[in-house]
């Protein structure tokens, strides 16, 4: 059989029935149909981004090898023996079902100048509106070709994960808006003036005008990014201030549906901080599954996140998708970069990197790199968020069991698994041990950051018997910290933020 690409690929699976194809092909379908969204089936998108054509050339080889293996002759299917109806004894009748329970109602909207008929409350952001909102914001604004891919790239991830559907009533906009962004990127020069008709600016305003967010809601949003993390006292003060702001100045009243857990929080905040002992701010796990109830799903950054939420300008932008690509020397030496703080022997290794860092390690076997990360980890799940391990080149053993024992760094806030989880969200540190064992690619690692631009990444490759690590070299220069174990028991760091760190691994 050929090969397949994108030239060929529609007359290659013209007559295929997807209900009757494994899972994983049937995904990378939907895979291809969402990179054009718009009926014309050109493949724009996949000249734009270098891990989409990674996905789609992968899907390719894949289905090949499916469509190119002889049929296999179907088993005969064998009738179940059929059961004998059930009887009920004579002028028995059977209890009637209860009815089912009516759909508890939506909570009222908090009144606003506006009618409340012409608003519609929300706990999320429908992702289509975000984008539209997002579109209208560029027009008369001078942007980069690399904005402009960002924003190609951030909706079309929106869509592939089925975040926007076809079946949505903005489909047809958000088709016109791709395609916008698309014809401007093939034609614009390094930067331009991003221009929309006033038509189209007067209609998308008028049909997201209605649409908005509780403010209550973000709130809660940013009092869970609080909970059990070190060092907080200073953002848990100033969310206290934006919530009493609030309620003082009206903008959340009593009629507002999360009320009481803006209570909640006020007061969990009023305890935390005035008790000078508490290191994190702590709540009875039913109180955290109401929070998650709520805000499930939940994202309230943005786009691109560049106007903060709570009342601020938008200054701590610490992770670099956020960040202007142009700025004058003036506004940038007054950005605050949000760091974690580190001390003691890792401030002295790595230095004090911000939130959203990524590393890798690479030594010889047995000279120690594992025990180096566990180590880390451990220093990580004590003070500054929620870690997953993944122990992929040893899985759940004995080995691993002794090296947690043997560093003492057993901590609620450490999860150790064999595989990595397709759900991310509960961790802010992700340990991959070993990428080689794991299969990943650097293409891979790329797609995994981006997905997830606001947790942190260490990934462990193996190296060969001359020192080398296995992958592509240019892998280290596209994340902050490289760590080498060159000897048993030593390390040495090149980054970021430190030059030329060093450790002693087994002390």
């Amino acid at each position: 059989m050929e090969k397949i690409t994108i030239s060929n690929y529609y007359n290659t699976v013209k007559g295929i029935n997807w209900q009757s194809m494994p899972d994983g092909l049937k995904e990378g379908h939907e895979f291809i149909e969402g990179l054009h969204t718009d009926g014309t089936k050109d493949f724009q998108l996949y000249s734009l981004d270098k891990d989409i054509q990674a996905t789609v050339d992968l899907y390719f080889t894949k289905l090949r090898e499916y469509l190119s293996k002889p049929a296999q002759p179907s088993k005969p299917v064998q009738k179940a023996a059929p059961q004998p109806a059930k009887r009920t004894k004579p002028g028995k009748q059977q209890p009637a079902k209860p009815a089912p329970k009516a759909a508890a109602a939506k909570p009222a909207a908090p009144v606003d100048n506006e009618t409340e008929d012409a608003i519609n409350y929300s706990e999320r952001m429908p992702d289509e509106i975000r984008f539209i909102k997002r579109y209208i914001a560029l027009h008369e604004k001078v942007k980069t070709k690399e904005e402009i891919l960002r924003f190609i790239k951030a909706l079309q991830k929106s869509i592939l994960e089925k975040r926007i559907r076809k079946t949505s009533e903005y489909a047809s906009d958000i088709e016109k808006i791709q395609k916008d962004l698309v014809d401007t990127y093939n034609t614009m020069k390094s930067k331009a003036t991003f221009v929309i008709s006033k038509a189209a600016v007067e209609k998308y305003r008028e049909k997201t005008a209605g649409e908005r967010v509780y403010l209550s809601v973000q709130y809660l949003n940013r009092f869970r990014n609080l909970i059990g993390k070190p060092g907080m006292k200073k953002k848990a003060a100033e969310l206290a201030s934006f919530i009493n702001k609030a309620l003082s100045n009206g903008k959340i009243t009593k009629k507002d549906p999360y009320h009481k857990q803006l209570e909640m929080v006020l007061d969990k905040v009023g305890r935390f901080t005035k008790n000078k002992s508490a290191k994190s701010i702590e709540i009875s796990q039913q109180q955290l599954n109401g929070l998650e109830g709520i805000l499930n799903g939940t994202d309230l950054s943005g786009i691109y996140g560049l106007d903060g939420f709570d009342g601020t300008d938008g200054t701590d932008l610490y992770d670099r998708a956020q960040r202007p690509q142009i700025m004058n020397s003036l506004d940038f030496v007054n950005l605050k970069f949000n760091t974690l703080g580190f001390k003691g022997k890792w401030l002295d290794f790595i230095g004090d990197p911000s939130g959203n860092f990524t590393a890798m390690v690479f030594g010889k076997p047995k000279f120690g790199k594992s025990f180096l990360c566990i180590d880390f980890a451990g220093y990580l799940a004590r003070n500054h968020g929620k870690v997953l391990y993944v122990a992929k080149e040893e899985t759940l053993d004995l080995t691993l069991q002794m090296k947690l024992k043997d560093k003492n760094v057993a901590h609620q806030n450490l999860t150790v698994s064999a595989e990595l989880p397709s759900n991310l969200a509960p961790y802010d540190f992700i340990f991959l041990d070993s990428v080689n064992r794991l299969g990943y690619t650097p293409q891979d690692l790329n797609r995994l950051k981006a997905l997830n631009p606001k947790k942190s990444f260490v990934f462990v490759f193996q190296t060969t018997k001359d020192g080398i690590f296995r992958g592509a070299n240019t892998f280290q220069h596209d994340v902050d910290i490289v760590i080498e174990v060159p000897e048993p028991g030593f390390a040495t760091q090149m980054g970021r933020f430190n030059q030329g760190g060093t450790m002693q691994i087994f002390e």
